[in-house]
């Protein structure tokens, strides 16, 4: 359902040509995102319940989102969350599996973004 908590899609990430695509392609994908600009904006302004799934920038001025991801966590249960970073390292994608996080690769596509937000919700 359009504007649900069940179609909340949050995304941090720093870049703003990337988070108007980002927002864009989830809007198409029939998805509400909530975009932050930094970790510390989400964390200040924000409460992660009952949103389908988070989008975080590996590398983020200020905390990383892993260390987003593993704050939020250690909090409480969270969505899951899918990593998109331009830098894609053999430790970045350990670390993303060892959570059991989803890491995509800049430039990815707006489908494949799509699948792996859907194959959540299956």
């Amino acid at each position: 359902m359009p504007g649900s908590a069940e179609s909340t899609v949050i995304v941090v990430e720093d870049d703003p040509s990337m988070c108007q695509a980002l927002d864009r392609i989830l809007r198409l994908g029939g998805f509400v995102p909530r975009a932050y600009v930094s970790a510390e904006a989400l964390l200040q302004n924000c409460r992660s319940d009952g949103a389908l799934c988070m989008i975080f920038d590996v590398r983020l001025p200020g905390m990383s989102g892993f260390a987003l991801r593993d704050r939020l966590a250690s909090a409480g249960a969270i969505p899951h969350v899918i990593f998109v970073t331009a830098f894609d390292e053999p430790e970045a994608r350990a670390r993303a599996a060892r959570v059991g996080a989803d890491l995509l690769a800049k430039p990815f596509s707006g489908r494949l973004l799509l699948e792996t937000i859907r194959r959540l919700d299956c």
